[in-house]
């Protein structure tokens, strides 16, 4: 190891879509912004005050395309990668730079319907508001209060 390290994790919602860019040989890029909030209470007036971040997101060729696939815009997402500081030329021809996050791993943590089916909602299920799919009595109801991604432990 040289001592170092550039790790960032983040969680956070997607503030839009991927935008995505392809190249020659099949490679491709998404970015997208991701925000991420911080909270306090003002001591003076009681109120509660939230800071959002906001942070610009790169992923690359397979991870983009998963993206793509399954992420939208307002998704809760959990991300690990590195800090990337990028040049660019302005329109004014003035040296812009750009700090980036360049995914390594990510989960989705935003619940997403069992089918996909044209015509299903994209918006996440609620667990507390299933119903038991057939109509016979629940021989346990403390079973079905439970959601079914909820560990007892």
């Amino acid at each position: 190891m040289n001592g170092t390290i550039n790790k960032v994790i983040l969680i956070g919602h997607l503030g839009d879509n991927v935008k995505m860019h392809y190249f020659e040989g099949g490679n491709s890029i998404g970015r997208f912004p991701l925000a991420t909030n911080d909270s306090y209470v003002n001591k003076q007036t009681g109120e509660r005050v939230i800071n959002t971040e906001w942070h610009n997101i790169v992923v690359r060729n397979k991870l983009a395309e998963i993206f793509e696939k399954y992420a939208h815009k307002g998704d809760k997402v959990y991300l690990e990668g590195r800090l990337r500081t990028r040049k660019w030329q302005g329109e004014d021809g003035r040296d812009r730079y750009t700090t980036e996050i360049h995914v390594t791993e990510f989960t989705f943590l935003t619940p997403k319907p069992k089918d996909n089916a044209p015509g299903t909602s994209s918006q996440p299920e609620r667990a507390q508001n299933k119903q038991p799919a057939n109509n016979s009595p629940v021989e346990n109801p403390s079973e079905t209060d439970m959601p079914e991604d909820d560990l007892p432990f």
